[in-house]
């Protein structure tokens, strides 16, 4: 079948979904941020049987829906309709939620329905459920709904709220005054439950010591209690205030007024350094370290050890980068046989914190020390010769977050997760000892394949190319389930003198042929001439990322130079030139 993918952004869900239809075979063609004359063009040319539009937030010109089938995932159940379906659904402490996939026509969402399903609403916030529960959803209705097309005795239904069962209704869009929170007032419960429905976009607008600031990213505080709206405490990159019943820690801020801080979000601590008076930051200063706040934390059982590292939107700053490799050295000097990177909730990890670095005074330098700091990590879990180390791909990953997991001995992927496991539309050349990772995985042939194109993968294609040992079930329970059993199966079996040996053998041989150490010189080397160049595209598309400048997607990117450098390393051929490298 011939499909058009219609979306107002290369979404993860619309990267699941080209990965998914290509994978069954059909013919695919994309279309980003609806340009209308453009597309008009693209389908005079394309001829698609069907427009699949996964993520699109602007209206389908009414020459294209009536001449083409445009279904569209809409977020919410049979009758929902509006643009902000989820946020009201979570603010509204609904029991169920679902996704329901509409033709488009004249109003919006109201379009004959093609398929709709629910699923229990967690009580979480938006991104993570749009990104578990809503986006598998969408997929089985998007590939049901394929099936249905050839299907002759197939008619969609028409919404009808007069049936009892069409529960959904017409809901406005939901502004800051609908999200306002009112610290004298409001329970804690309340108050996390608004920054839920608003995360990640566009956060609750609300002052701090006569700042705008958007809130996002919040947990409850058990214990810590004060004057309604004080903040009380910062600790691991976020910040506590109190509330009418407790307290609230919330993780990011976005500061409004510019000449402070770049209008972008950013750990709360960086952004109150910037905005409380001395005196504020000078009775914050002798809190108490919150452990229980911290983005990296471990479970044991038995022999095995599941280490977490939450970081918001998967970016590792700097010292997130530090206090990560701290534990993990901590952890490979324990008794303990098994260590499961689990990463985040939401995502695995997506590498260094570009927000952090546009933030800093000198980007050049930070992007520097946040390359270094993360390239510490992959080295120390390469460098394990006691443990088994695995990679517990349960989310999504990208650029070194995705390379860092191919540092573990295994790596069991959840099915549905996508992987980016390339630099190269940042403008970057990589690190994370990804030329020696990368290749010894996937082949050098693959590798460069790889590299070059800077495709999504999905999971299945992961294990398929070697980057992934064995794919679990996609359904979030059952994975962890599985995940456990495996390694503790994996860990009886082991003998572990052998094992040790045979690990520590196979690294003696790679170092022989090439050291790590040299891997990383060479990586580096190309890294800090992107970095000290004010004018390189690394700049500009950090720049234009962080700030969400909207840029044409490429299909593949345009500088070759750094493809070639890359392969260049692979295979040996880069010169001798030196640089001042961390080790």
């Amino acid at each position: 079948m011939r499909i058009l993918i219609l979306a107002s952004a290369f979404s993860g869900l619309c990267q699941r979904v080209q990965r998914e239809l290509l994978g069954d075979g059909h013919k695919v063609e994309e279309h980003y941020d609806l340009e209308p004359a453009l597309l008009r063009t693209q389908l005079k040319a394309f001829k698609p049987d069907v427009i699949v539009c996964p993520f699109l937030t602007q209206r389908i010109p009414e020459d294209v829906w009536q001449q083409y089938l445009c279904l569209v995932v809409h977020p919410g159940i049979e009758g929902d309709r509006g643009p902000s379906s989820l946020d009201w659904a979570i603010t509204e402490n609904t029991s169920e939620w679902g996704v329901t996939l509409l033709q488009a026509e004249a109003e919006m969402d109201m379009g004959a329905i093609w398929g709709t399903q629910n699923f229990p609403l967690r009580s979480d916030a938006k991104t993570s459920i749009y990104k578990r529960e809503v986006s598998s959803t969408a997929i089985r209705l998007i590939k049901n709904a394929l099936n249905n097309i050839s299907d002759p005795h197939f008619t969609p239904r028409s919404l009808n709220y007069d049936n009892p069962t069409v529960v959904g209704s017409l809901r406005p869009f939901m502004r800051q005054p609908n999200r306002e929170i009112n610290w004298q007032t409001e329970s804690t419960a309340s108050i996390v439950q608004k920054i839920h429905a608003a995360d990640t976009n566009p956060g609750i607008l609300d002052t701090i010591d006569g700042h705008e600031i958007y809130l996002f990213g919040a947990s409850p505080e058990h214990q810590l209690t004060g004057k309604p709206g004080e903040i009380l405490a910062i600790a691991n990159g976020a910040c506590c205030r109190a509330t009418l019943d407790g307290a609230v820690w919330i993780r990011q801020l976005k500061c409004c007024d510019h000449n402070q801080l770049p209008a972008i979000k950013l750990p709360a601590s960086c952004v109150l350094d910037k905005i409380l008076s001395s005196e504020k930051k000078h009775a914050l200063a002798s809190a108490h370290t919150f452990e229980h706040t911290s983005d990296i934390r471990i479970e044991y059982e038995g022999d095995v050890a599941r280490i977490y590292f939450d970081f918001y939107n998967g970016a590792a700053s700097t010292q997130q980068c530090l206090d990560l490799k701290n534990r993990l050295v901590s952890l490979k000097n324990s008794d303990i046989k098994c260590i499961v990177f689990m990463g985040g909730n939401d995502f695995w990890s997506n590498g260094i914190h570009l927000n952090c670095i546009e933030a800093s005074e000198n980007t050049a330098l930070e992007s520097w020390q946040n390359i270094n700091a993360i390239d510490d990590i992959v080295k120390e879990i390469i460098d394990c010769p006691n443990q088994l180390t695995v990679a517990a791909l349960r989310n999504n990953a990208g650029a070194g977050g995705a390379i860092m997991a191919l540092a573990c001995d295994q790596v069991f992927i959840r099915e549905g997760v996508v992987l980016n496991p390339h630099y190269q539309t940042m403008g970057l050349y990589g690190s994370e000892y990804w030329t020696y990772l990368l290749p010894k995985r996937a082949g050098h042939t693959e590798a460069q394949k790889i590299i070059r194109e800077c495709k999504p993968m999905l999971a299945r294609e992961a294990l398929h190319k070697g980057l992934a040992d064995e794919m679990f079930v996609e359904d979030w329970d059952a994975y962890h389930s599985v995940l456990q059993l495996r390694c503790n199966d994996i860990i009886q079996k082991i003998e572990w003198e052998t094992f040790a040996n045979e690990k520590a053998a196979r690294r003696a041989h790679d170092e022989a042929k090439k050291p790590l150490t040299e891997y990383r010189h060479e990586e580096l080397i190309e890294m800090k001439r992107v970095f000290d160049n004010p004018r390189s595209d690394y700049h500009m598309k950090r720049h234009n990322f962080v700030y969400k400048i909207k840029t044409p997607r490429q299909e593949a990117p345009q500088n070759r130079s750094l493809a070639s450098a890359a392969w260049e390393v692979i295979s040996g051929r880069l010169g001798n030139a030196k640089v001042q490298v961390s080790d």
